[in-house]
């Protein structure tokens, strides 16, 4: 289904494009994911629209069958910058920026809470990977009452089997999907608010 509007309140939630996660093999070339994350960041940021940036410091504890895979779930102390955002994102003063500790980024932070108080009703996300973090991080967002929004462009898993069966099966249960460019194209003119 295309994409049909975004609401006049929508934030844009980048999940976990920090230094840590963006060196580990991936499905599809990084670099064009941060520059469709970022070509988001800055279109939202021109209209005054909440950026939210997360990043992951941790994982939920608890017993799985899967062993976990490196990066973020490797034993001992991870090396220096590794929860930085990377620097592509332009992160700015007036970015909600968070850390979790779950793959979704409603779980363990307030999220929820700053962006209802800034009247969102729709988000708008992207990131890493896609069937962990950006998944869990829509489920969460559609769970508590926001419409949702998928960037595919602007997402990439470790796993190419993960990334495709979320695009294709679990996001549109969960709201419409589109790219960077037709979501931007969806946004109001700059200055109209």
């Amino acid at each position: 289904m295309p994409l049909t509007r975004l609401d006049p309140v929508t934030a844009l939630i980048i999940v976990d494009l920090q230094k840590g996660l963006v060196g580990l093999p991936l499905a599809h070339p990084i670099e064009p994911v941060i520059r469709h994350a970022r070509s988001l960041a800055d279109a939202f940021r021109a209209r005054a629209l909440p950026v939210v940036l997360v990043n992951v410091a941790g994982s939920a504890p608890g017993r799985t069958e899967q062993q976990r895979q490196t990066g973020l779930h490797t034993a001992g102390p991870r090396p220096a910058g590794w929860t930085d955002l990377v620097p592509e994102l332009g992160q700015q003063p007036d970015d909600i920026v968070l850390t979790k500790r779950t793959w979704g980024a409603f779980a363990s932070t307030d999220l929820e809470a700053q962006l209802k108080t800034r009247g969102v009703t729709q988000v708008v996300i992207s990131g890493v990977a896609t069937g962990t973090g950006v998944e869990a991080t829509a489920r969460q967002a559609y769970e508590a009452g926001f419409n949702v929004t998928l960037a595919c462009d602007a997402m990439t898993d470790s796993r190419a089997q993960a990334h495709d069966y979320s695009i294709r099966s679990v996001f549109p249960r969960l709201g419409e999907t589109g790219t960077s460019a037709e979501i931007i194209a969806l946004l109001p003119p700059i200055g109209s608010a």
